[in-house]
């Protein structure tokens, strides 16, 4: 039997079946519980009267009370239009309509006392309001002295008059009938330690809020119960998969010593010893690890992953490591495969671009076990990729890629799942990482490399330029090298943005003696690889570039990275693109 909740929204008051599956069709609101919780977006403030002499232009709606005087009718069929002349004694507004003529017109009387509510318009000197809200007073007493609640909806629903007044009254109803019904959720003794309203309370509030402060411990309550509850659940998942999934045992470290004592060619800082402990510990426990390894840009979390591999690598399992990019794949492998190479351990590279041929063997090498170390990009969850015994799964900068891509590379060896560590440079506060990543350990590299120094980071206008040009200038004459990155590729008719194309011929005209590189995402992967590796061996001075350079290109010699409409990038990206410089000893620089 339905519960309450669970009851077809078509059997409250003022529904009915057609629009039950109006509301089912374009809100996906189908029970009394999905109507109660279709929350509004905005409220608007009906505790205040107006006068029409206090009207300006930045008030998005206004109140007022006053008296029509006089109402017209302008042009004939489909741009028939209605007009009032509307009156408070302090000035006079025009009232508009253009659909529903006929209705209004028998419903509106001159010299009566109304309450208008809607957004005013200036035409020259004169005020108007298009389709406002009317009421006679005697109706508006009892809505004055509340926060209107405006409900999300759409175009069919407005056609058919389902609006925001509508639902106002299907919550009221919905309320009403749920006295008593709405159970708290949560402990006492939690609302009473965070001071939380009661979630009967906060439904009520959250429709029909007495006053901003009351809005605002309805919102807080209704939040925290929602976070509250995903955080249980990914917890829940967490535990559930270290009873349900056993985790292969890796626990020779024979490679990783020989490795750390013969090869390693600087020392570890304590937080990646620190961090290298804590996977080692998951890998030998006999449970599948499931790890989030986050370090800010250049902490070194790429060796920390080598050495887990190592780990795998000592009891005959395989590794994989997943990046977004092609460009990271190949910097991976580059920087990866002079350590694999002294430790006679096999690595190869799978990327789109790599031949059919190539491609076929290293199929046949994985399936063998051959290949211990496999780097690549998407290639890697191909159907015909499949590993004799896939001990570890690693994904790099693991935000980009979704969670059915992951899976897919969890799936990849017959038998027990590998052990999985996903790697992010982005900087997580603690909380939040929790919340979205409860089903993940955390393992965080806080400390950098010794000799690197903090990026020193700016923001200039236009007009600084010039200045900006002569420190590249002083920058390149010392030996360094420049990042110069846009947001488009080419000009749009749509956007007023600087674009790499006219961005390209600048710097070239400002830097006539400098080798200038270009990578954007629309070069072919041989031409891109051409210009970075160009970049990489300091044969050119300025590289002009998109966000294709926004993960892993590792160039310890470049300083300065200039970001240009630097509001069209996302905080991570720009994060991440100031994480490209400040990757050797030298004092590094962000515009």
């Amino acid at each position: 039997m339905a519960t309450f909740f669970e009851t077809s929204v078509e059997f409250l008051k003022g529904v009915g079946p057609q629009r039950a599956a109006l509301l089912n069709r374009e809100l996906s609101i189908f029970t009394y519980g999905d109507l109660l919780q279709h929350y509004p977006f905005r409220y608007e403030d009906r505790t205040r009267f107006y006068s029409i002499s206090d009207i300006t232009d930045e008030m998005p709606y206004v109140q007022l009370r006053g008296t029509i005087k006089r109402v017209d009718f302008h042009g004939i069929g489909r741009s028939r239009r209605m007009t009032a002349q509307f009156s408070d004694g302090t000035g006079t507004l025009e009232l508009v309509w253009f659909q529903g003529i006929t209705w209004i017109a028998s419903k509106l009387k001159t010299g009566i006392e109304y309450v208008v509510f809607g957004k005013p318009t200036r035409y020259g000197t004169k005020w108007n309001i298009a389709h406002p809200e009317l009421e006679i007073p005697s109706a508006a007493v009892e809505s004055r002295g509340s926060f209107h609640p405006v409900y999300p909806l759409t175009e069919k629903l407005r056609a058919r008059h389902i609006d925001s007044k509508f639902f106002s009254r299907l919550m009221r109803e919905a309320l009403l009938q749920a006295a008593g019904k709405i159970h708290e959720t949560l402990p006492p003794r939690l609302c009473a330690d965070r001071d939380l309203m009661s979630r009967s309370d906060a439904m009520h509030a959250i429709h029909f809020p007495p006053d901003i402060d009351t809005l605002n411990r309805a919102r807080r309550r209704l939040k925290f119960e929602e976070l509250f509850f995903t955080q249980l659940r990914l917890i829940q998942m967490k535990l559930l998969r270290k009873e349900k999934f056993p985790g292969q045992v890796f626990n020779n470290t024979s490679l990783v010593n020989t490795f750390y004592n013969e090869v390693l060619p600087f020392p570890l800082t304590a937080a990646q010893k620190r961090v290298i402990k804590e996977i080692y510990a998951d890998l030998k426990s006999g449970k599948q690890m499931n790890r989030l390894l986050q370090g800010d840009v250049g902490s070194g979390k790429t060796i920390v992953a080598f050495l887990c591999m190592l780990i795998v690598c000592g009891s005959q399992a395989q590794c994989a490591l997943m990046a977004p990019t092609e460009i990271l794949a190949q910097q991976h492998f580059h920087n990866l495969s002079r350590y694999a190479n002294a430790m006679s351990m096999p690595i190869a590279l799978l990327t789109g671009s790599t031949p059919k041929r190539t491609r076929q063997e290293l199929h046949r090498l994985l399936r063998a076990g051959v290949i211990k170390v496999v780097i690549g990009t998407h290639a890697l969850i191909e159907e015909e990729v499949r590993f004799n015994r896939l001990g570890l799964a690693i994904v790099d900068e693991q935000h980009r890629f979704g969670v059915a891509q992951r899976s897919k590379l969890w799936s990849k060896s017959d038998g027990v799942y590998p052990h999985v560590l996903v790697m992010s440079a982005t900087p997580i506060p603690r909380t939040l990482a929790m919340t979205l990543y409860g089903d993940l350990d955390i393992s965080i590299i806080d400390e950098l490399p010794k000799g690197r120094k903090p990026i020193k980071t700016v923001h200039r206008n236009d007009s600084h330029r010039l200045q900006v040009n002569q420190f590249i200038r002083d920058q390149v004459s010392e030996g360094r090298q420049v990042y110069i990155v846009y947001p488009l590729i080419e000009e749009s008719e749509k956007l007023d943005l600087k674009h790499l194309m006219d961005g390209y011929e600048s710097i070239c005209r400002a830097f006539p003696d400098y080798a200038i590189s270009i990578v954007h995402g629309k070069m072919k992967p041989d031409a891109r690889a051409f210009e970075m590796d160009r970049f990489v061996r300091g044969e050119t001075n300025i590289m002009v570039a998109t966000t294709v350079i926004e993960v892993g290109v590792d160039v310890p010699n470049a300083t300065v990275m200039i970001i240009e409409n630097a509001e069209r990038f996302g905080l991570l990206q720009l994060h991440q693109l100031r994480g490209r410089v400040g990757r050797g000893a030298d004092q590094s620089y962000s515009f």
